[in-house]
């Protein structure tokens, strides 16, 4: 969401292992070494491992594009397979066609391809990832699979990635045999502090983002809760650019890496060690999940305004309710449509209608107009009124809350009850539709266009002429001219709104806006 804000050509901390993104530190580059000699050489096996998000996998996929164009590959992702479904497996990868049902059939097939490109002067490697997760059974007939050979060299080399344990598995007395046909181990380790911010800048770079985006204080603290983990330093990175994004903050500090620690972190306050590190990639795996449907949205530049407006509403943060997990407050607190337009009624001091369902046709005949649209937080923002929010639930069931304020970095939500709730986290939940309710600053006009002639085109000539430095008049100021036309375009482009020429439902707010829209209720802010 805050790709377009920050100028990014792409989000330059995602968790997928990219090799365009790979940072190749000198741990990493000793990594690949051992790689490419275990596979130069050629037989036997090769061991790479390290903790959970030390950038294995990225790894890996960096020697997929360096292997040399005689070397054949079979990439098994999946290790949980039986020693049939392993076989199976790697004729699929390799393209060997087998009518095979047993192990000895399997193997007859793979001896006889791995035969054949030898003959052809072709190598084949076998690469398993998440190792540690392989059976004892599969884990010898993997190590019989190395006895496929000539007289004078192995047919298959194979490379297993994985975290620690694999380490301790292939100690066991009955893997010894295994453990010694491996020719070439390394154990990947994190970063250090000079390498997490050569990282970091490096990625901004990637993505033609601002390299010097993370302050040097912000990097030290992503080195102190990350411990150097590319995995670890990924996620708070990119919480971090989200809540600079929601706050409308340049640069990323210290403070802004704290509370996206908070969030994502269950003790921000302790120093990560393996286990919490292992921990922490569990219980984000909910939270990153939304990243799969979360919508991209069109991001706009934030607007000033002329001066702070007032709210009319009753200030909320009085009755601020500490609060759960907001997407289990949706569930049990949030409200239909028809409470959120009562609720926002309520915003605007009008009363509630109690003979009939509430929808936009009851809420005209009050006197205000519905407004819907699906776009930015950025551009919500800017149009400065209370604003109902839809979130998807369950079964294609949609969840509103009536948005009526801002808390420094914490929105200001109306469920059945007021509560604050972190803006990262109300981000990465809101579908980006929202409705909300407007007066228009001329009674009954909604659309000024040509070719009209109305007192409402002599108040948009008025209007524009307080935020234009010099415009043109008119002969008759309640025509709709060419002149008062590109007038109206250069302000809709002034506050990102499509330039168009129509002074519709948007266009409008906005100019109301300018003067402060003393009838209309205003998002309540509070920044310390």
């Amino acid at each position: 969401m805050y790709q377009q804000y920050f100028n990014f050509s792409e989000l330059p901390f995602s968790i997928s292992p990219d090799p365009h993104f790979m940072y190749m530190s000198e741990r990493h580059q000793e990594g690949l070494a051992h790689l490419l000699y275990g596979i130069n050489r050629g037989g036997g096996f090769v061991a790479l491992t390290g903790e959970v998000g030390t950038g294995k996998t990225t790894l890996c996929h960096c020697l997929l594009q360096q292997l040399p164009d005689n070397v054949d590959i079979a990439l098994i992702l999946n290790p949980k397979l039986t020693a049939l479904e392993l076989l199976a497996t790697i004729c699929d990868e390799l393209n060997i066609g087998h009518d095979g049902i047993t192990a000895k059939q399997l193997i007859d097939a793979i001896n006889q391809y791995l035969l054949a490109a030898y003959a052809k002067d072709r190598r084949t490697v076998l690469l398993i990832d998440e190792a540690q997760n392989l059976s004892l059974e599969v884990l010898e007939q993997i190590r019989l699979l190395t006895n496929l050979e000539t007289s004078k060299a192995k047919l298959l080399q194979i490379i297993l990635v994985g975290q620690p344990e694999l380490n301790a598995m292939l100690s066991r007395r009955e893997l010894r045999q295994l453990n010694q046909r491996i020719t070439a181990r390394y154990h990947l380790l994190p970063l250090s502090l000079d390498e997490t911010r050569a990282y970091i800048r490096h990625r901004l770079r990637v993505c033609n983002g601002n390299h010097r985006l993370f302050n040097p204080a912000a990097i030290r603290k992503v080195y102190q809760y990350s411990a150097g983990v590319p995995r670890l330093i990924n996620i708070l990175c990119d919480r971090a650019l989200l809540g600079a994004y929601a706050t409308n903050a340049g640069w990323i500090t210290p403070p802004i890496v704290r509370r996206a620690a908070r969030e994502v972190m269950a003790t921000a306050g302790s120093k990560p060690r393996r286990y919490a590190a292992m921990a922490l990639i569990l219980t984000l795996g909910a939270v990153l999940g939304f990243d799969l449907w979360r919508p991209v949205f069109t991001l706009l530049q934030p607007v000033k305004f002329a001066a702070p407006q007032k709210s009319v509403t009753p200030n909320p943060m009085a009755s601020e309710v500490p609060s759960p997990a907001f997407n289990t407050q949706l569930d049990h607190s949030g409200l239909t449509l028809e409470g959120a337009l009562a609720e926002a009624l309520r915003v605007w001091r009008e009363a509630v209608p109690a003979d009939k369902p509430l929808d936009c046709n009851v809420i005209a005949s009050i006197g205000l107009n519905c407004l819907s649209g699906r776009g930015s937080w950025q551009e919500l923002l800017s149009l400065d009124r209370p604003a109902i929010l839809t979130f998807p639930g369950l079964a294609k069931d949609k969840r509103y809350a009536l948005l009526i304020g801002i808390d420094n970095d914490r929105a200001v939500i109306r469920l059945k009850e007021i509560v604050q709730i972190p803006l990262t986290e109300l981000l990465t939940l809101w579908d980006g539709n929202y409705l909300l309710l407007w007066r228009p600053p001329v009674p009954d006009v909604t659309e000024i266009a040509q070719p009209q002639k109305s007192a409402g085109v002599q108040w948009l000539r008025e209007q524009l002429g307080q935020v234009i430095e010099n415009p043109a008049g008119a002969a008759d100021p309640q025509v709709f001219d060419e002149a008062l036309k590109g007038l109206l375009m250069a302000f809709q482009r002034r506050q990102h709104l499509t330039a168009d020429g129509i002074a519709g439902a948007r266009t409008l707010i906005h100019l109301d806006n300018q003067n402060g829209a003393a009838a209309s209720p205003h998002l309540t802010t509070t920044r310390r």
